[in-house]
């Protein structure tokens, strides 16, 4: 019996703890490109400051209500100061509220006349890239644009319908308008290369080939299958983008032809500091400051997304 018993207890099958594996929970391609993102000090670096920025021109308002149009003859062109910590102008309005509007103006200007730039040239580079008989007529408009000369293009447009866009929606607005309509059309054909590069390689690739062979419309194939993946070019051109309207917004300020005196902008105020660029150079360091690390903390943004959206530095 004991035999029969030690036998049968050997028989038993051995019951063993199930041994609890740690599995990482699913991480996303966005979590992917973060991680990258965050090893490129030059980024993190831009991004930390264009957050200060955009904190200071939206938040800064609420914090420091002086106006920045109330003119005080009386405390005109002051140094520093506790009560003005960015001095005052000429006729006495406050520095540091009046960089507080004009970044909101000269943000708002860089993009909105982005987003127009990456429309046009998103659609103009997927409609040139998918349809191949469409392609050679696109291209050759796109170079017809990229030979104009810019500048100049732009001080005409903008001398021609300042005014009669300013009777529509009031001096700051018909400027507002005219200003981003102007640099976004003239800002497009880069990303529209761009754009039409990656389609033309993603049309080779066996997703799309295989959603041709089922029948799939070209609305539907652009829209779920062409847009997604080249949104990597896509978010790079935006930041530089923004970069290159606030120069060009800034410059065109600067030239006298930008917003009225009373509605300030940071090219504005460089426009208007520079007659006191002896007696009170700050007036000028403020605004030259504040654009040109705006533009270098953006550029800075865009090297890193580019580096992170890059599957093969991604991967390594």
């Amino acid at each position: 019996m004991a035999s029969s018993t030690q036998g049968s207890a050997m028989t038993k099958p051995a019951v063993h703890s199930l041994d609890i594996v740690d599995l990482e929970a699913p991480r996303s391609q966005w979590w992917d490109v973060w991680d990258q993102f965050k090893t490129h000090k030059g980024a993190m670096a831009g991004l930390v400051f264009f957050t200060f920025i955009v904190l200071f021109v939206l938040i800064g308002p609420w914090l420091w209500t002086i106006d920045p149009t109330y003119i005080d003859i009386r405390a005109r062109n002051q140094s520093p100061s506790f009560g003005h910590p960015f001095g005052t102008d000429q006729l006495g309005r406050d520095m540091l509220a009046r960089m507080m509007a004009g970044g909101q103006v000269s943000m708002a200007v860089g993009l909105t006349a982005m987003g127009l730039s990456l429309v046009v040239g998103t659609f103009v580079g997927v409609v040139s890239g998918y349809f191949k008989s469409l392609d050679g007529l696109l291209m050759r408009f796109t170079d017809l644009f990229l030979a104009l000369p810019l500048l100049p293009l732009l001080l005409v447009t903008i001398m021609l319908f300042r005014d009669p866009l300013s009777r529509v929606f009031g001096p700051a607005g018909g400027i507002f308008v005219l200003m981003v309509f102007a640099i976004g059309m003239t800002s497009w054909m880069q990303a529209a290369r761009i754009v039409r590069g990656d389609v033309l390689a993603l049309k080779e690739r066996e997703f799309v080939l295989a959603a041709h062979s089922i029948g799939t419309p070209p609305t539907k194939m652009i829209v779920r299958h062409i847009l997604p993946n080249v949104m990597s070019p896509i978010m790079v051109s935006a930041t530089l983008g923004i970069a290159n309207a606030i120069i060009t917004e800034s410059a065109l300020s600067f030239l006298g032809l930008g917003f009225p005196p009373d509605f300030p902008t940071w090219g504005r105020l460089l426009f208007d500091g520079v007659d006191y660029l002896q007696q009170y150079p700050e007036r000028v360091m403020w605004p030259g400051v504040a654009i040109s690390f705006t533009v270098l903390a953006v550029n800075y943004i865009g090297d890193g997304l580019r580096d992170a959206l890059d599957p093969r530095i991604r991967g390594r």
